[in-house]
């Protein structure tokens, strides 16, 4: 039996999101909120049109993108982009873990696109990225926030594209690089590598995807809070912090806590430098230990933010697979029991497996004095398979 650890990470909270808060949060960052006010009023937009602004000059986003808030968290941006912009040419769909899978879902069932193809590769890889057909509109996600495998580049992406490049990058923005000139959307929300509140989504278009806006009239009727263009042309006021519906002003003031936070430590260097170290803890632990290995098949396609981690124990892997997804929730149980970390089984779409966040509100500190106590929960939980047999 492994005996439990003496050091105990200071933060818990290794959920995929919501994600931890920064280190230090407290409520007093709320305090400047804009509450019981209009968030049309002149002080309203201002905090508004300040997430954006911030959010732009921290992801080096080039000076002729349009930045928005918009309703419903990341799942809300992407499925506003694919509504409105997608109908006049074929789609390319990339796939390799389930959200991608669901706006495959949504091309194919809801928006009944004649031209689909769906390119997909089972948990732990990627597609063959070089087989996208770049004459047309192609969908996918930056990082695979329940499979823990992340697009290494944008080298796959031609320059002279005639589709539209769009691109989830709820858990990658902020942690990862992202080539601005490859992409023509992408979305993210607060509530990932921010450590920011649930509920709004941000979504930025290059000239390219405005283009598109102001030409195309999409073939099926658009819900009020998808219209981004009134009369043939884009409506300039979303980018200002004129959201569509009425925003939580409470939920602003953490964003621009978390940007302003992003700021003091360096910006999106020291983002993605944290993230990093923290997946350099995981990648030396995982060397050394028997039982775990990475869900992703290669290194290079490792994310650095929803960390996936495999069994390779034979015992755990001879078990059915509800029996191993018991076992990893077993451990996880065993983990919160202690308060040494929440919500790190795997997603529930997912293999059997452990998830653990690794984006820069994450002390790499942290993350290292967790990695013992992954060993303890494993061989408890071991024990107790045993004893039941």
């Amino acid at each position: 039996m492994v005996e439990k650890p003496s050091l105990r990470p200071v933060n818990p909270l290794f959920s995929s999101g919501p994600c931890a808060k920064r280190p230090g949060w407290s409520t007093d960052a709320l305090e400047s909120a804009i509450l019981g006010r209009s968030h049309r009023s002149a002080q309203g937009k201002a905090r508004l049109l300040e997430v954006i602004e911030r959010s732009k000059t921290l992801l080096a986003m080039p000076a002729d993108w349009r930045l928005a808030i918009v309703p419903g968290s990341d799942t809300g941006a992407v499925e506003m982009a694919l509504w409105s912009l997608l109908g006049p040419r074929g789609v390319d769909a990339i796939v390799y873990e389930s959200f991608g899978k669901t706006w495959a879902t949504d091309l194919k069932s809801h928006l009944k696109l004649d031209d689909l193809r769906v390119l997909e590769a089972p948990y732990g890889d990627l597609p063959d990225l070089n087989a996208v057909d770049w004459s047309r509109d192609v969908v996918f996600c930056w990082n695979g926030t329940t499979s823990g495998v992340c697009i290494p580049n944008g080298d796959w992406i031609a320059d002279d594209r005639e589709g539209l490049a769009i691109c989830d990058a709820t858990s990658a923005a902020f942690a990862m690089e992202l080539p601005w000139n490859k992409l023509d959307v992408v979305t993210w929300s607060w509530q990932k590598a921010m450590g920011g509140e649930a509920a709004h989504g941000m979504l930025a278009l290059s000239p390219r995807a405005v283009e598109r806006l102001e030409s195309h009239t999409p073939a099926w009727p658009l819900p009020k809070v998808f219209r981004m263009t009134k009369g043939g042309k884009i409506i300039e006021g979303l980018f200002k912090g004129e959201t569509l519906n009425t925003p939580s002003m409470l939920c602003v003031e953490d964003a621009l806590d978390a940007l302003r936070w992003m700021e003091s430590i360096g910006g999106k260097a020291e983002n993605q430098r944290r993230t990093k170290a923290s997946l350099a803890h995981v990648a030396a632990w995982v060397d050394a230990t028997r039982w775990a290995a990475f869900m992703p098949s290669r290194p290079e396609i490792r994310s650095s933010t929803s960390i996936c981690i495999a069994f390779a124990d034979p015992d755990v892997l001879a078990l059915p697979e509800p029996e191993r997804r018991a076992f990893a929730k077993a451990m996880e149980k065993r983990l919160e029991a202690d308060g040494i970390a929440f919500d790190v089984a795997n997603h529930r779409d997912a293999p059997p497996s452990l998830r653990i966040w690794g984006g820069a509100t994450i002390e790499p500190e942290d993350m290292k004095a967790l990695l013992p106590w992954l060993d303890w929960a494993f061989h408890a939980a071991k024990a107790d398979l045993k004893k039941a047999a």
